[in-house]
């Protein structure tokens, strides 16, 4: 696989893994175990994670350099709830390490593939 496919890979990569984390979040904490019945404020977490997604779409290597560093506090959340929770909220916590993990290696890869080449 030359050099553009595999970062015309990891992009998509990337792309649909932030999309499923941000889909995850809000349906996490808005309906499928919210910590208070008829959803709570952490829905807003997904938030921040909407803010690299005009970049990551477009290929701006500088997103993927900037978001694989605020992709490491969802994965940090993930690997704590995964540790302390019991039923749904375990698996959901667990499906974030996922995707967390995924689109890291998806982000560093591409940033990796795309940089200028001595």
């Amino acid at each position: 696989m030359n050099t553009h496919a595999a970062a015309s890979l990891a992009r998509r990569a990337a792309l649909a893994a932030l999309v499923a984390l941000i889909v995850l979040c809000l349906a996490w904490e808005l309906w499928l175990a919210p910590l208070r019945p008829g959803g709570s404020l952490m829905a807003l977490k997904a938030l921040p994670l909407a803010l690299p997604l005009g970049g990551i779409w477009s290929g701006r290597r500088y997103t993927y350099q900037w978001s694989s560093l605020l992709i490491l506090a969802y994965l940090a959340e993930g690997v704590t709830r995964a540790w302390s929770e019991t039923g749904v909220s375990q698996n959901l916590s667990l499906l974030e390490t996922a995707l967390s993990a995924a689109f890291f290696a998806a982000a560093v890869s591409y940033a990796r593939l795309t940089r200028a080449t001595a």
